[in-house]
Parts: C-alpha cells; sequence; structure tokens
C-alpha cells in the first residue's frame, strides 16, 4: 500500500484579534492607563481588547 503525503502545516488563525489596531505595548498601556482612570463604562469593550492585547504580548 503507497504512503500518504498529507499536508501538516496549515495556516493558523492570527493570535491577536484583527481589530485592535497595530500599536506598540507601550501604546497599549499607556491608552490602557488613561482608559481606567476616566471610569468611562462605555469604553469597556475598547478595556477588554487592551487587556487581550498586553495578554497576548505576555504569553
Amino acid at each position: 500500500m503507497p504512503a500518504n503525503v498529507t499536508e501538516l502545516t496549515r495556516a493558523a488563525p492570527p493570535i491577536v484579534p484583527s481589530d485592535i489596531p497595530a500599536m506598540s505595548d507601550d501604546e497599549c498601556l499607556l491608552r490602557l492607563a488613561q482608559a481606567v482612570e476616566e471610569h468611562d463604562n462605555e469604553h469597556l469593550d475598547e478595556v477588554a481588547r487592551l487587556i487581550a492585547r498586553l495578554a497576548v504580548a505576555i504569553e
């Protein structure tokens, strides 16, 4: 029986979601600090995205 060759390399989805703008870790920390300082409940989605962005960088 002939050996079947399977393609083991596939494009993996990006770790960082595409809705997060490209920024350095320092810029992300600065924006997160500003958002937390403002205590604006309407920007909780942005705060969550920034935290997720930093969590990916830590891993």
